[in-house]
């Protein structure tokens, strides 16, 4: 789901917009807000790129860490100072923050910047709202066991695309929580699969396994109701949505109405973090463009 998807790969691998290069560095903002006025410009490089591998090599964003660990990575960086002014012993940060800052193609910059509006605002005035009705009405357990059936339902597309990829281990564990979760788990409702067994999910689209044939992502697209993608990835949804178990309701009043609850239902188990991102964020659009970009990457290569 949009919102869920965004919030996830975020958090968990930032954006080089956040580690972007202003034109004064004394005027650059870190993910913890702006360096200390005492430091110098080289010591503010290099406290960049410590911040940035410390938090990637954790898998945490870095607004998450704790204030003493900031402070303990700000020394480090005036530590260091002397040691860096010809590279020193740092120069595998500067190769890590450099070989993140890979080029989007992105030819719709104007268009893609008013559709994010126009999903951010959808959001805020309308799926929010009923997201948090929702989250009143109804107990966190009983809204992941919804979330737990629709993502059972995702079992043929997520088996079907394991296959391609030739990762026919996963593509086994895949129908061995379909059979133990429909059955046990009563309709997908539970996860014994992963809760007694162990058994992790492994989804996969076929975006994803176009892009593991090779196909490039193509220029940044951002879709109405749907948000950040490419022109890969939005050709590859096509194909999606015949594997969707949802779409095989007839009546399409039905159709649209299962998946309005799905997406409200997700929601409602995220609120609060949209809003922490966009508070964060120094620019929407290039934030959820770079990390949406990043992460399908990462997805593809694993």
């Amino acid at each position: 789901m949009y919102w869920r998807t965004l919030l996830i790969i975020v958090l968990l691998f930032g954006s080089n917009e956040l580690f972007a290069s202003p034109q004064s560095p004394k005027n650059r903002l870190t993910p913890l807000g702006p360096f200390p006025e005492a430091a110098t410009s080289t010591q503010q490089e290099w406290a960049h790129y410590i911040i940035y591998w410390k938090a990637r090599s954790a898998k945490q964003a870095a607004l998450a860490l704790p204030q003493q660990q900031v402070n303990n990575l700000y020394a480090q960086a005036d530590t260091a100072s002397e040691s860096f002014s010809d590279g020193g012993d740092f120069a595998e940060f500067e190769e890590e923050f450099e070989a993140n800052k890979n080029e989007v193609s992105d030819p719709f910059a104007g268009y893609n910047r008013s559709m994010t509006t126009f999903n951010d605002k959808l959001y805020v005035w309308l799926l929010q709202p009923v997201a948090a009705g929702w989250d009143w009405a109804i107990p966190q357990e009983g809204r992941r066991s919804i979330n737990s059936f629709f993502t059972n339902l995702w079992y043929p597309l997520r088996l079907l695309n394991n296959l391609l990829q030739g990762k026919l281990v996963h593509a086994g564990e895949e129908t061995a929580r379909f059979v133990i979760n429909s059955t046990i788990g009563i309709f997908g409702l539970f996860d014994p699969a992963k809760d007694w067994l162990g058994l992790e999910a492994h989804p996969e689209d076929f975006g994803q396994t176009l892009g593991y044939w090779g196909l490039g992502s193509g220029p940044h697209i951002v879709l109405p109701f749907f948000g950040p993608s490419n022109l890969r990835d939005s050709l590859a949804l096509t194909f999606d949505w015949q594997f969707d178990a949802v779409t095989q309701i007839e009546d399409p009043y039905s159709e649209y109405g299962a998946r309005a609850f799905r997406v409200i239902n997700d929601t409602s188990l995220h609120l609060g973090e949209y809003e922490s991102l966009k508070k964060d964020a120094l620019d929407l659009y290039p934030f959820l463009r770079d990390a949406y970009e990043q992460k399908r990457n990462k997805d593809i290569q694993e």
